[in-house]
């Protein structure tokens, strides 16, 4: 008698890439989501009175909850109560932050006496930016919590197949939703008259992302059926233990990578957040529109490159080497946006080094989250991932903050500056409620800020290369082994 041969629903290739595409087309809208408002941020100053400072108060507070403890609580929750729990949370998170922000900043807000209560304290910061503010900071809980979540699912659907693949399709497109949001934000805001419509349309496809996620969960549950699985955890992995943390944050290799990894990320993330404006001061005459078109760019070349690049470092390595060249590509691109462009305004540059910086966002990402598992435990390798993570979210509150600041302050006295708010005052003093006034910032400090970023991380990069030299981690080494013939390992020791 022949026995019957059971196939999962992943053993399929539609069923774990249909997966593959519900969960990254969550991510895809919440990307989209986090810079619906950079391609637009020189509107804000005339339509919602924000200043640079406010907005970068706003950048920040998606990470202000998880820096203080939030991210490693949804380890927690993730461990504890599975991947279609944590999704599904993650996603209603998102969309309901997104609906704060959203009603924050519209005009059935503004009017209201909760407006001028909050109008009443702290009046640097507008009531629209401070409820914005609020959703954003929701939002953020939900985004991060998301990420790890997705990496969890894949890595249970792709598990003895393309799941490499699969991980490095999933960041791209993820990235590909910075593309579309910057390509399309200043359209529909200027189709509309209003800052306001573009955050709508995303706050909708985010619902779209919570429903693609559910359909997710449905099929998830029919897997764990199949495999006679709780659907908690296929593979139970040793929870987060306060003993963990304390190993953890003893090594020194840890510190290292993840000083790195703020740092770097620190010089790529709040740096969208002001690219598009940037471009816009930098180079004479173009509209938001134009500047977007030239920023968007950079994340469709980096989502192009990671894949090749994740794939070399799988089959040939040089990750630590690859650390080092994306860091020096940082610092030039930084520089040049600092001081080439405002004295060249050229179009051209910009966009050779709009592409540049993307392969540098390339290079770094591909070699470093692989490297991790090489060098930190596997005992405790979730609980470095979260860690890592959480290092990171402090940079990335504290650095827009400090941008918006810098920004304001090195052009408190700038003729144009002045000259341009002046204009804001006088027309909405005539009644104009949105003023068409662009102000053209001097972003040459900030660039300085975000290339000293870089060169710090280019530090730590070749530390760490040193460390691996010492230390034998095996960061140079490629990722999938393959027999060595004696020809080539008698090259390989002559060349040594």
């Amino acid at each position: 008698m022949k026995e019957k041969i059971q196939t999962a629903l992943n053993d399929k290739a539609w069923a774990r890439w249909t997966a593959l595409v519900l969960v990254a087309s969550m991510m895809f809208f919440a990307y989209m989501f986090v810079d619906v408002m950079a391609p637009i941020k020189s509107l804000l100053t005339p339509q919602l009175g924000w200043s640079s400072t406010a907005y970068g108060t706003y950048r920040a507070s998606e990470y202000i909850l998880n820096v203080c403890g939030f991210l490693i609580i949804a380890g927690f929750i993730l461990d504890k109560m599975g991947i279609r729990f944590t999704g599904i949370l993650s996603a209603s998170l998102m969309f309901v932050g997104a609906s704060i922000k959203l009603y924050g900043i519209s005009e059935y807000f503004a009017g209201t006496g909760f407006a001028g209560w909050l109008d009443s304290w702290w009046p640097a910061l507008p009531a629209s930016a401070k409820m914005a503010s609020l959703g954003f900071m929701i939002f953020g809980c939900g985004c991060e919590m998301a990420g790890t979540t997705v990496s969890k699912a894949l890595a249970k659907w792709f598990k003895g197949k393309e799941m490499a693949l699969a991980m490095g399709l999933e960041m791209a497109i993820a990235r590909i939703g910075v593309f579309a949001i910057f390509s399309i934000s200043p359209y529909i805001a200027a189709s509309y008259g209003t800052v306001v419509a573009p955050v709508a349309f995303c706050t909708v496809l985010l619902l779209i992302g919570l429903i693609c996620y559910c359909v997710f969960s449905v099929m998830d549950t029919k897997l764990d059926k199949e495999t006679g699985k709780s659907g908690v955890d296929a593979d139970p992995e040793e929870e987060f233990k306060a003993s963990d943390i304390k190993n953890i944050f003893s090594s020194q290799v840890f510190w290292v990578v993840a000083l790195l990894c703020v740092l770097y990320y620190s010089a790529i993330f709040p740096f969208q957040a002001y690219g598009a404006e940037m471009l816009q001061c930098n180079l004479e005459g173009i509209t938001p529109t134009q500047a977007s078109d030239i920023f968007r760019w950079f994340p469709i070349g980096a989502a192009a490159v990671t894949i090749f690049l994740g794939n070399y470092v799988d089959r040939k390595g040089k990750a630590a080497s690859m650390l080092i060249w994306g860091a020096l590509l940082l610092i030039v691109c930084h520089l040049i946006f600092a001081f080439l462009l405002p004295a060249t305004h050229s179009e051209i540059l910009a966009y050779a080094t709009i592409v540049v910086l993307g392969i540098s966002f390339a290079l770094v990402p591909a070699a470093l989250w692989p490297s991790v598992p090489k060098i930190i435990p596997e005992k405790v390798l979730g609980s470095a991932y979260c860690l890592i993570f959480w290092v990171q979210n402090i940079g990335l509150c504290l650095v827009p903050v400090l941008i918006g600041s810098v920004l304001d302050s090195v052009n408190a006295d700038n003729p144009a500056v002045i000259a341009a708010q002046k204009a804001i005052e006088a027309a909405k003093a005539a009644g104009v409620e949105d003023p068409d006034v662009f102000i053209p910032y001097d972003y040459t400090i900030p660039m300085v800020i975000f290339a000293g970023f870089g060169v710090l991380a280019l530090i730590f990069a070749f530390y760490l290369k040193n460390l691996n030299k010492r230390k034998g981690f095996g960061l140079e080494e490629p990722n999938i082994k393959t027999p060595v013939s004696a020809v080539e390992a008698e090259m390989e020791s002559a060349e040594e």
